[in-house]
């Protein structure tokens, strides 16, 4: 969602989000757009061309909770260097 969070009011290609993710595939991704749009935060359009082309945009109402989450995106930014260190610990502890 973080390409659509910066590019409120504009359609983005499945492409191009999915290059944003590092690590999610294509099927937890096309899940996690069906879900996003079934909730309505979402737009898909569908342009049957050759190749067919898939485009989605941010609601109205997704793009009003976009400052809600800025608080949770600043603190995962700030953290996410001790996330991995703790993921690190922990896997080696496993081992």
């Amino acid at each position: 969602m973080s390409h659509l969070a910066v590019a409120p009011g504009h359609q983005l290609r499945f492409s191009t989000l999915k290059s944003g993710i590092e690590g999610i595939t294509q099927r937890m991704l096309t899940l996690t757009l069906r879900n996003l749009e079934r909730d309505g935060l979402l737009i898909r359009h569908y342009f049957p061309e050759v190749p067919p082309r898939v485009e989605y945009e941010l609601t109205e109402m997704g793009a009003g909770m976009l400052p809600a989450l800025e608080g949770f995106t600043s603190w995962i930014r700030d953290n996410w260097p001790r996330i991995e260190d703790c993921r690190r610990v922990y896997d080696e502890s496993r081992r």
